[in-house]
This record gives structure tokens, C-alpha cells and sequence, in this order.
């Protein structure tokens, strides 16, 4: 499935490093990867085995209740595999930067402090969250027309996984499963497939859409909303019907636009692909 459906992972950067992250809907809370901090805090080569001694001598000094709020969580690690990782709040981490030894720990707090509080202005106003995501997809290299559609997309994503929360569904397995009724319907794969048939491994499948792709997507996730609404599915299989039948309508806008072109519209194009036939054009 693209994302966990409660909690949002993320990465973000501090000088140039990478700290990975999510926000816990149930808890409200920023959770961060100890390991990536102590990278950074202590410039360790082995960030891991420094975290071990750590834990260790925070132990031996009576600072057990520290340790063990940290949290095992899967995190996508270096080599795109998920891997399980401690992950601690804000007033946590305050504690453990305490005990490192660096110059770089005030600003890091001041940095967490701030991206807390963006998430707090996000909560109150939606739309820093829009305007903070377009800018990163635009940092990438994205079009400001495929920027807005995506965008649309995550939001049309949004209402269709409320809807299926509000019908029952709730775990994520669950909708990994609907996710891949709707896609197997219209390009006639399910989501692992459609990520093999672009060459993909980790990388998000909606960020390595064509213009065309978004859109039948969108089309089918908003359909399935709709249909939904009307007919109240009340049990899982009824709500996978409804996500096959979400599907079909895209699948048929998919295939008279490919009868009128003469093209396929399921595309092997990949965001790198994009990239190089965008040089090619310059």
C-alpha cells in the first residue's frame, strides 16, 4: 500500500541529513528515528552500536524509563528495506540529546521544536501542508501541472480512505487489499505489479505516474467514493465489490481514450525515465 493509512511516514532533513519520521494520528505526536539523531549529534560512524552503549549507560544511571519509551517501529532504512527502528517523541529525544556530548545539540533542539510546531499550524490551517508539499515535489523537479494533480490525487486518496473507514475497514491490510481491487480493474494489475512494470522497488507508485496515469487514478479512488456513498457497503466483501466497480469506470475511460490514440495508457515510464526525457528536450 502507498502509505499506512494512521500513520504518515516522512523524511526530513536536518544539515543536509536525512531523519526519518511519522506522525501518530492516535498519540498526535512527531515520532523520530534515535539512530538518524545520534548520526547526526554524534558524527559516530556506527550511530547503531554508539545508540547500544547509550541505552546502556542511560540504564546503568537509572534513566531506564527513557529507554524504554522508545519504540520499535518500521522505518524504510538506507537500502530501501523496512527495517525495525527505535523511534521516540520530542520530550524523549530532548533527554537523549542531553547525554551527547555536541555543539550541534541546541540547534537540533530548536529544530525540533519547529517542526512540531508546523505540524501544529498544519493541523489548524490544511493548507501549509498543501503549499509545504508542493514545494518539496517542485524541489524535485516535478511540473507545476503534475504538482497540482498530485496533490488533487493525495486529496481524492484521502476522502475515499474516510469513506472506508466510516464502512469499517480498518486495518491495513484491508485496504491494501481494496487499494488493489480498484488498480487491478483499470490497468489490469495489482499495485506490486504496476510498481515491477515501472522498474520500481520502494519507490511511490503515484509519484511515478504520467499525467494520464493520475488522472485515470484519481478517476477510479473517486468513483469508488461515490458509489460507495450510495450503496453502503456494510461488510469487507461488499466493500471490495464497490472498489471493482470504482475501478471499472476508469478502466473504460482508459480504454476509449487508447482506442482514440491508438497508445497504451499504463505506462513503464518512471520518475527517473521523466527526468532524462526531460534533458533530451532541452
Amino acid at each position: 500500500m502507498e502509505e499506512m493509512e494512521d500513520k504518515v511516514k516522512a523524511i526530513v532533513a536536518f544539515e543536509g541529513r536525512t531523519i526519518r519520521r511519522f506522525w501518530d494520528e492516535e498519540s498526535e505526536k512527531w515520532y523520530f528515528s534515535v539512530v538518524d539523531i545520534i548520526a547526526v549529534l554524534s558524527e559516530s560512524d556506527n550511530p547503531a552500536v554508539y545508540w547500544r552503549v547509550l541505552k546502556k549507560r542511560l540504564k546503568d544511571e537509572g534513566s531506564n524509563e527513557t529507554v524504554t519509551k522508545c519504540n520499535g517501529f518500521k522505518m524504510t532504512a538506507a537500502d530501501g528495506k523496512l527495517r525495525v527502528t527505535d523511534m521516540a517523541d520530542t520530550e524523549t529525544l530532548f533527554r537523549i540529546i542531553q547525554s551527547i556530548p555536541s555543539p550541534k545539540a541546541e540547534p537540533f533542539k530548536l529544530w525540533l521544536a519547529r517542526v512540531g510546531y508546523e505540524r501544529v499550524e498544519e493541523a489548524s490551517d490544511p493548507e501549509l501542508a498543501i503549499a509545504r508539499a508542493m514545494q518539496t515535489y517542485l524541489k524535485k523537479g516535478y511540473s507545476q501541472d503534475w504538482v497540482n494533480m498530485r496533490l488533487k490525487s493525495i486529496e481524492i486518496r484521502k476522502i475515499l480512505t474516510d469513506q472506508w473507514k466510516k464502512r469499517g475497514v480498518r486495518s491495513t491490510d484491508e485496504f491494501a487489499v481494496l487499494t488493489d481491487d480498484i488498480t487491478f480493474v483499470w490497468p489490469g494489475m495489482t499495485t506490486n505489479q504496476y510498481k515491477s512494470h515501472k522498474s520500481l522497488k520502494k519507490e511511490n507508485l503515484r509519484d511515478n505516474m504520467t499525467n494520464l496515469e493520475l488522472v485515470l487514478n484519481m478517476l477510479a479512488e473517486a468513483s469508488t467514493t461515490e458509489i460507495s456513498e450510495v450503496r453502503k457497503p456494510e461488510t469487507f466483501d461488499q466493500n471490495r465489490q464497490v472498489a471493482r466497480q470504482g475501478g471499472k469506470v476508469a478502466a473504460k475511460a482508459r480504454r476509449e481514450i487508447e482506442i482514440r490514440t491508438g497508445k497504451s495508457i499504463v505506462s513503464k515510464e518512471n520518475r527517473l525515465m521523466q527526468l532524462q526525457n526531460m534533458k533530451l528536450l532541452k
